[in-house]
């Protein structure tokens, strides 16, 4: 009992000092000197009655003279500085931000701190979000909050059942202090960096990290269909959000913490998409049902994207015919108002790697330049030289800053740009690598994109795994096959994503030549603070031939 008014004036100490804290009052050191003179000047009450079964134990070093005893203490023991304990709940990067003011410090004991930042329900002053994720080959997407706190007790046969879930020790004492003990066998604690191996390894797996550990290698799954790697995340609705403060409330500027650590002026959201031809029965769909049809079904997730991206491989001219979907030869061409479709999608760059670019007239590519440029739309892989087509596009945006560069080593020859003519990238790999590294010693990210050679298959060719990797190993965060008709499979470099072939966007293959070509990927790339940290697959089949 005698420890609890110990505690009691030292609580009453801090709310005298903290009240005294008004504008014009004093300023933060004034604060804390008031703080540890009024330690020193307390007297505890001996008389407070101690139930007999209670074992009375002094506290260590308080700071404080105890009154009916010998004052032996040295006057820098007399005037000891408040201390501030962390839990251990608290994730490594918060712990690393928590700033404490002049005079405050760090104890490592609970008992004998005056002040405990912890989870706290009652004051939070920083709401941490997690992420529930697993290895990048999973198939499931989503689960619910139900299923994952019954899991957490041990009654779930959903989603995670029979495998645990893995977590640092941090993250553990975080949500056991929302969700209670987990059952035995529910959890298994791991370090920070043994994680991701760990869950790899032992597929089917599930782990919680803070998203500040989000790696592209994780798959984020959406908890009650919300997750924090996607532009419409609503924190209030999400159940793996910690709220981190001091049990004794606001301290006035003692210790301060970031408010959060997912910002969403932070984040960026790039999609890839494949092929993309408005050319033969996809146009005839379009001047029969309108320009913007093909993307009627899709376009909340192309709009949605901050940097939306097509690769169109072929070329508007104002003296091309109308589409004619039994053309039965491979020179193709769009007409101008086709672009509209471009333009209600989203699109803010387009890939100009195609090898139809320069199948109707030579002038043809000119006016496209001249077209996207009206518009508003950044593009890349062509130009009026080839040092231009080699020319990497910049962009910043939320701070991420990113570089797309593309190449076509699949020709025809009479589509590649010369010193004297406009046209697509050739590819010099040896150049391609160099200009990599470069870009990432300035700071972006590069996003590269070959116009490779076609296959309808979904394994990758020897040659695409011989040219793709290297470029990764480079520095390309993302390599994106943009010639494939037919989707393909995909792999990691490290950290590094490769997609071999995302197959079609906006072209009319229903399963022609072979069955497969109506399948497509669309990747959803999330960049955030610098860092590229996941990758979200959007599926789709291709309808009525647009």
């Amino acid at each position: 009992m005698m420890k609890a008014s110990i505690k009691t004036y030292v609580m009453i100490a801090l709310c005298l000092a903290l009240a005294a804290c008004q504008p014009g009052a004093m300023g933060e050191s004034e604060l804390v000197q008031s703080l540890i003179e009024s330690f020193n000047t307390l007297t505890p009450t001996p008389f407070q009655p101690i139930p007999p079964t209670q074992v009375h134990t002094w506290p260590a070093k308080t700071g404080l003279p105890l009154a009916g005893m010998e004052d032996t203490a040295t006057p820098a023991a007399q005037a000891a500085l408040p201390g501030v304990w962390l839990a251990e709940a608290l994730p490594p990067a918060l712990r690393q931000k928590v700033t404490l003011g002049a005079g405050l410090e760090p104890n490592a004991s609970s008992q004998d701190a005056m002040l405990h930042l912890e989870v706290s329900q009652q004051y939070p002053a920083a709401w941490w979000v997690y992420a529930l994720v697993a290895p990048f080959p999973t198939i499931a997407d989503e689960t619910s909050t139900t299923e994952l706190t019954r899991f957490w007790r041990g009654e779930g046969q959903g989603l995670m059942a029979g495998h645990p879930l893995y977590m640092s020790a941090e993250t553990r004492a975080a949500f056991t202090a929302l969700w209670g003990e987990p059952a035995s066998g529910s959890v298994e604690t791991r370090a920070d960096g043994q994680l991701l191996d760990t869950a790899w390894a032992n597929q089917p797996a599930w782990a919680i990290v803070p998203f500040e550990d989000l790696s592209p290698r994780w798959k984020v799954l959406r908890v009650d269909n919300q997750s924090p790697v996607e532009k419409d995340f609503d924190e209030g609705q999400y159940a793996l959000r910690v709220p981190f403060g001091l049990r004794e409330g606001n301290a006035a500027g003692l210790v301060d913490l970031p408010a959060t650590n997912r910002e969403a002026d932070k984040m960026t959201v790039v999609l890839m998409t494949g092929v993309t031809a408005l050319v033969r029965a996809t146009g005839a769909k379009m001047e029969q049902l309108g320009m913007t049809y093909p993307g009627q079904d899709i376009r909340d997730w192309m709009v949605g994207a901050d940097i939306t991206h097509v690769s169109n491989e072929v070329s508007f001219d104002p003296r091309c015919p109308d589409a004619n979907p039994y053309q039965d030869n491979l020179m193709f061409c769009s007409k101008p108002e086709y672009i509209q479709l471009l333009e209600d999608v989203g699109v803010d760059v387009v890939e100009m790697t195609g090898n139809h670019l320069m199948d109707w007239r030579y002038d043809a590519i000119l006016n496209t330049f001249d077209m996207y440029q009206q518009q508003g739309m950044e593009y890349f892989g062509s130009g009026e030289t080839l040092e231009a087509a080699r020319q990497p596009l910049l962009m910043e945006h939320n701070g991420n800053r990113l570089a797309f560069i593309g190449c076509n080593p699949a020709g025809p020859e009479t589509d590649w740009a010369t010193d004297t003519r406009a046209g697509t990238a050739s590819c010099d790999y040896e150049w391609m690598k160099a200009e990599i590294s470069r870009l990432r010693d300035e700071g972006y990210l590069p996003i590269v994109t070959l116009q490779y050679f076609e296959t309808y298959v979904f394994k990758p060719s020897e040659i695409q795994r011989r040219d793709y990797p290297p470029l990764a190993e480079a520095g390309a965060v993302i390599v994106s096959g943009s010639q494939a008709h037919f989707p393909q499979a995909m792999q990691f470099d490290g950290d590094h994503f490769i997609h071999y072939g995302l197959g079609n966007l906006f072209f009319d293959q229903m399963d022609i030549p072979v069955v497969g070509t109506r399948r497509e990927f669309l990747d959803r790339h999330v960049f955030y603070d610098g860092r590229y940290i996941s990758t979200q697959l959007l599926t789709a089949m291709l309808e009525d031939y647009a």
